[in-house]
């Protein structure tokens, strides 16, 4: 099975958020089963500059305002994953964010940036590549959205199938809404900007367009398959979704092994596993010392990793703070976004140098050492497709504190008495968006670790959680199956 994922970053040469992780492990799992599985993305600096051995495949005619334009082949360093490389300066070689400028500012010609991706996608299935053609072309987020309708145009000019599309959504809430006026300059024939095709309430919407025209849909958890059907979460979508219920499937994501690991992960201070957990405790006091915490063990250290969004929560992890604190708690918060969220914490630290830390921006090293080291993960999210770090929590022993939404519904079993009970709880749950709901999940976690015996049985249950990403490989490999040409 040929299959061409289309993305806009890859882990480890790009990140702003979980879709590179998955791109960077999906196709390595696939690779395991047989799959062909390849990577076409945007040439953005770190792109360009990290795939390795890059060999030139086509060069393209000027298209979508760039003058030059060539395809480059190579592989993802650490793997043998054959990664497609747009190279085209006049869109993608910019500095910073590979969406926005200095001041965080959309870059006005997104459009014509990620149409060109997804041009290009639907050439690589028309033999664009002379070497290789996918038989199934996988588009993640809205930034590869425009490739089914590429494909589909293609296709109805041809004649001719091509090959197989499958559309996922990592977020529902990102979907590259963009002036109608620009249809014109994407080169799809007319009857596509339709409420039957990319047209949403007069705008042009590139995830519409692969909700519209994939041949199969899936989402990042089965929860939030089922939730984006509804109309709080469906984001104006919930109806064509709906409509669409028999191709849509919600499939798990994983955890890469390789990165994700306390027995391997060379970037913490101590390995361990569910044998023993010294390693960890050492981690969480080396942690304390780094931020200038008191070093102290008698109550939970807290953390967040995280982008400071609105959908996050995180105003009620700061509504929290006073009573984490009071109970003699610590929290360290890693992350950027809204600027009266990150000024609010950054305040709390001021305040409470010895209990609260935070560090403004993404660290990817820091990032395992503070999961490592901590207690517990607050993940209270107002809706999560899936969720990565409450996963990662669950690896490293790090019990996940989150809202009943999304992946995290799906993934963290509340520390109940009836879960204890039964053997089944690795976190701690609240349902109700707001303060009393987040301060009674933040109460139990500080009545079980009161309980060494049984906050020790939690922590080696979660750890034993097995969310690897054989599982989702197959799920997806058999929906390819049933579309593939």
């Amino acid at each position: 099975m040929r299959v061409l994922h289309v993305c806009s970053e890859i882990y480890p040469l790009l990140k702003t958020g979980g879709l590179a992780d998955v791109a960077g492990a999906l196709p390595v799992a696939q690779a395991k089963s047989g799959c062909d599985a390849r990577v076409l993305v945007p040439g953005f600096p770190s792109l360009r500059a990290g795939v390795l051995d890059q060999q030139l495949v086509a060069q393209i005619a000027p298209a979508f305002g760039a003058a030059a334009i060539n395809l480059y082949r190579g592989t993802l360093p650490g793997s043998s994953l054959a990664v497609y490389v747009i190279d085209a300066p006049d869109l993608y070689d910019r500095p910073g964010n590979p969406y926005a400028d200095a001041n965080n500012h959309a870059y006005p010609d997104n459009y014509r940036r990620f149409a060109l991706l997804g041009w290009v996608a639907a050439r690589m299935a028309d033999g664009l590549d002379p070497s290789w053609r996918p038989q199934v072309v996988h588009a993640h987020d809205w930034h590869a959205g425009l490739a089914p309708a590429y494909l589909k145009a293609a296709e109805q000019a041809s004649g001719r199938r091509l090959a197989g599309s499958v559309q996922t959504i990592h977020n529902l809430a990102y979907q590259g809404n963009f002036p109608g006026q620009v249809f014109g300059e994407l080169g799809l024939p007319a009857h596509f900007f339709n409420v039957d095709g990319l047209e949403f309430h007069g705008m042009c919407s590139f995830l519409k367009a692969g909700l519209f025209y994939a041949d199969k849909l899936t989402t990042v958890s089965p929860t939030y398959a089922r939730e984006i059907q509804g109309s709080e979460q469906g984001c104006g979508f919930d109806g064509l979704l709906r409509a669409r219920a028999g191709d849509l499937e919600g499939i798990l994501n994983g955890v890469d092994d390789a990165v994700w690991n306390p027995a391997t992960d060379r970037l913490i201070p101590q390995p361990y596993d569910t044998r023993s957990v010294a390693g960890k405790l050492k981690g969480k006091t080396a942690l304390q010392q780094e931020a200038g915490l008191a070093v102290q063990n008698d109550a939970p250290l807290f953390c967040v990793v995280s982008r400071l969004t609105d959908q996050k929560g995180l105003h009620l992890v700061q509504g929290a703070l006073p009573a984490i604190l009071e109970r003699g708690g610590q929290i360290m918060l890693l992350g950027s976004g809204d600027a009266d969220l990150e000024a609010g914490f950054q305040a709390a630290a001021a305040a409470h140098p010895q209990s609260v830390a935070v560090k403004i921006g993404y660290d990817e090293q820091l990032s395992h050492r503070l999961i490592a080291g901590s207690d517990v993960i607050l993940v209270p999210s107002r809706f999560e497709p899936c969720g990565l770090t409450q996963l990662y929590g669950l690896k490293y022993g790090t019990l996940p504190l989150v809202r009943r939404v999304g992946g995290l519904a799906d993934t963290v079993v509340d520390c109940s008495l009836e879960n204890l009970d039964e053997a089944r709880a690795t976190g701690f749950v609240f349902d109700s968006f707001d303060a009393t709901g987040i301060d009674a999940a933040i109460r139990r976690a500080f009545a079980l670790y009161r309980r060494k015996t049984d906050w020790k049985l939690v922590q080696k249950r979660a750890m034993l959680q097995q969310f690897g990403w054989d599982a989702a490989a197959a799920q997806y490999l058999a929906l390819y199956r049933q579309i593939a040409t």
